[in-house]
């Protein structure tokens, strides 16, 4: 999927949205819906395991066009997406907006690559409870994975709730980004195996004023084991008492540490 521009560039047309039924935070704590973002359709409900078919082997190039300051495509958004859908071996590339992000629901994304993200490459928000597995993100402009619970209410249920493993992140020649990773706006649960990071100011970001966030570290459910930082000044942000919350490792993330995973040949691009 990709612009009819003669001369290519990020944010020459929208992007990939879908919407399901299965949960989020953001639209109240029984049979929640909320509006997406840029299309205004209505997404979310209580079918966990709602189906909305098969993505495999699908590139999105230079989507994320902006409606306004505040109203950007990303590259594929997944609305309250349940777990009876597919998506695998997806290639984010040069998106105007974040080149992945979950918005709730309960999908599984594996084999994923976000290329050249002029925001956040991969973003979880919302109530997402599902698993992220061989990831490779390179040249952010911000975060690599940016994961959140709910922006208006820190502590929203049902809780966000990633388990992440295999993953590599890449700063590149991102102009600007500063962290691999960011916890933010109450983070939610995170549990992390296999995590590479190359090259950024910082490994993991938190906010010391966001308190659910730094409390979901301190009472165990934010957790990284193992992690392997290289070229990474800074590890982590948090300060809290928690001191073993993430274990350091040498790791293989998405397959071959900073170097492309073997699984992107023959359908990738620009890497």
């Amino acid at each position: 999927m990709t612009t009819n521009k003669a001369v290519p560039t990020s944010g020459s047309w929208g992007g990939l949205v879908i919407c399901g039924k299965a949960n989020t935070n953001k639209g109240g704590s029984t049979g929640q819906t909320a509006s997406a973002e840029v299309s205004e359709l209505t997404y979310g409900g209580t079918v966990s395991n709602d189906n909305s078919g098969v993505i495999r082997y699908l590139r999105i190039e230079y989507s994320g066009f902006a409606y306004n300051s505040t109203k950007e495509f990303n590259g594929l958004s997944l609305f309250g997406v349940g777990s009876g859908t597919t998506v695998e071996y997806v290639q984010a590339y040069k998106n105007g907006d974040d080149g992945i992000e979950f918005f709730g629901g309960t999908v599984n994304g594996k084999y994923l690559i976000s290329l050249d993200s002029e925001d956040d490459s991969i973003d979880f928000a919302d109530g997402w409870a599902g698993t992220g597995e061989f990831w490779y993100i390179k040249n952010t402009a911000k975060a690599g994975i940016e994961g959140s619970n709910n922006g208006d209410n820190g502590a929203a249920t049902p809780v966000t709730n990633a388990t992440l493993k295999n993953i590599s992140i890449v700063k590149g020649t991102g102009i600007g980004s500063e962290q691999a990773m960011y916890i933010k706006e109450g983070g939610g649960k995170w549990n992390c195996q296999n995590i590479y990071v190359n090259g950024f100011a910082k490994g993991i970001k938190i906010s010391q004023t966001d308190a659910p966030a730094n409390s979901n570290v301190t009472d165990g459910f934010v957790t990284f084991n193992p992690i392997q930082f290289v070229d990474t000044p800074i590890v982590s942000e948090y300060n809290g008492t928690n001191t073993t919350y993430f274990t350091q490792g040498n790791n293989t993330g998405a397959g071959n540490s900073a170097l492309t995973p073997s699984w992107a040949t023959g359908w990738t691009t620009g890497l």
